[in-house]
């Protein structure tokens, strides 16, 4: 199948599925096509033993072949993705709350990592299956990057404190890169490849990554706006912010850096005041709609995709068993390592309580868990993780996502109010 009949394949699948959700579920359309893909799937599986003389599952299977969901994610749409997230992040706000998004962005995922290794180490035995510990240590770093981008549009809607949506919207963007970082490091020391490297070395190639990320990230968007600075073309707008978010990508990966840190330093810029006093009113609408439109495309295929991967899962007994028990293991520990990670930067004045509960239960996994997973190497230990991971991403999209809007709304009545 050639470039553009996927493509046209891809978003005829889309659309369709986002107008079967349109006329029945009327949920979000990303949750609405994960839904319908993840069905379709379903429909497959149920389907092709009872039709030997053809393999249903084999035209799905080359088309996620030939997309290769985890490098056309990681090396491709991340950049776009993180970039028009980045943009909507009222950078205010953002600066007030820098110490509680560093300290869950960093902090908090090194925790969630490491208090979902040590569960997974205790319970998997327990089930039938002992993981090694440096394997359960990928799981966490698998499963510790969330994905709260996708209920940002929500919270904003509900009226919820504009503190705390740049808190959540700065920590899933961070975590992301910070996630990929660790994920990077745990799966050499599970594979051996890192046998004889010390913490300092790990410690000094995280902060090169990281920080070496985050300083190229701010030196190409202040570049970008001092260049658009100069005139007031739309187009050239649009064209450069494209050119920013995709170069800053390739250049930190090529550099060893965090492509992802790097890129959501970019599009920060891009929602400083300095970045609104350079665009007129127009430009600026006209540059905002265009990277909703290119954010809300590449969801759209990103949850599509998800659904359509459990085509590669196999599972059996202790992978159910598994997933059960790490869905509620997930929960508790991301629970545990943002109250940890918000501990040291004093978060009495947010209501601490109210704060935690919407900060766990929107701690959604996503495209970032199931590429990572999709990318383990072949073997048991794949075999035996990826559907728990997948389950889990699933888990949290669907239930927790749909649930979200109750759970905001009962923890402030008062946005519930003033939304009637």
């Amino acid at each position: 199948m050639d470039t553009i009949s996927l493509l046209a394949l891809l978003l005829t699948l889309s659309a369709g599925f986002s107008i079967l959700n349109h006329h029945t579920l009327r949920v979000p359309v990303t949750i609405g096509v994960l839904v319908f893909s993840l069905l379709t799937s379903l429909l497959v599986m149920i389907l092709n033993p009872l039709i030997p003389a053809y393999d249903l599952q084999a035209l799905p299977r080359s088309v996620l072949g030939a997309i290769n969901l985890p490098a056309a994610l990681l090396n491709g749409a991340l950049s776009l993705l993180l970039f028009a997230g980045a943009m909507q992040v009222n950078v205010g706000h953002l600066r007030a709350k820098l110490m509680s998004v560093t300290a869950l962005s960093i902090l908090g995922t090194v925790l969630a990592v490491a208090f979902l290794a040590v569960a997974a180490w205790c319970v998997f035995p327990l089930l039938g299956h002992a993981v090694p510990f440096t394997w359960c240590i990928v799981l966490g770093a698998i499963l510790a990057p969330t994905d709260p981008v996708s209920v940002v549009g929500m919270l904003k809607r509900l009226g919820l404190p504009g503190p705390l949506q740049a808190v959540f919207a700065g920590e899933s963007l961070f975590n992301d890169g910070v996630g990929v970082v660790i994920f990077g490091v745990t799966i050499g020391l599970a594979n051996g490849d890192s046998q004889g490297v010390g913490a300092s070395e790990i410690a000094l190639s995280f902060c090169r990554e990281a920080l070496g990320g985050g300083l190229l990230g701010a030196a190409t968007g202040w570049i970008a706006l001092r260049v658009l600075k100069a005139q007031r073309d739309p187009h050239i707008d649009l064209l450069t912010s494209l050119a920013l978010a995709t170069g800053t990508f390739s250049i930190a990966n090529q550099l060893g850096m965090s492509g992802a840190i790097a890129v959501v330093m970019a599009g920060l810029c891009f929602g400083t005041s300095y970045s609104h006093s350079i665009f007129d009113e127009v430009s600026r609408k006209e540059l905002d709609i265009a990277w909703t439109l290119i954010d809300e495309v590449l969801n759209v295929l990103l949850f599509m995709l998800i659904g359509f991967e459990i085509l590669e899962i196999r599972p059996h007994l202790f992978t159910v068993l598994a997933t059960l028990a790490v869905i509620p293991l997930s929960i508790a520990v991301r629970a545990l390592s943002v109250l940890f990670s918000t501990l040291p930067v004093h978060l009495r004045q947010w209501e601490r309580g109210r704060v935690l509960g919407i900060l766990t239960w929107g701690g959604l996994r996503g495209g970032i868990s199931v590429s990572l997973a999709l990318g383990l190497p072949p073997g048991d230990l794949r075999d035996l993780l990826l559907p728990v991971c997948y389950g889990v991403v699933v888990f949290t999209i669907i239930v927790q996502g749909l649930t979200m809007e109750r759970v905001a709304r009962r923890l402030y009545p008062s946005i519930a109010s003033r939304s009637q």
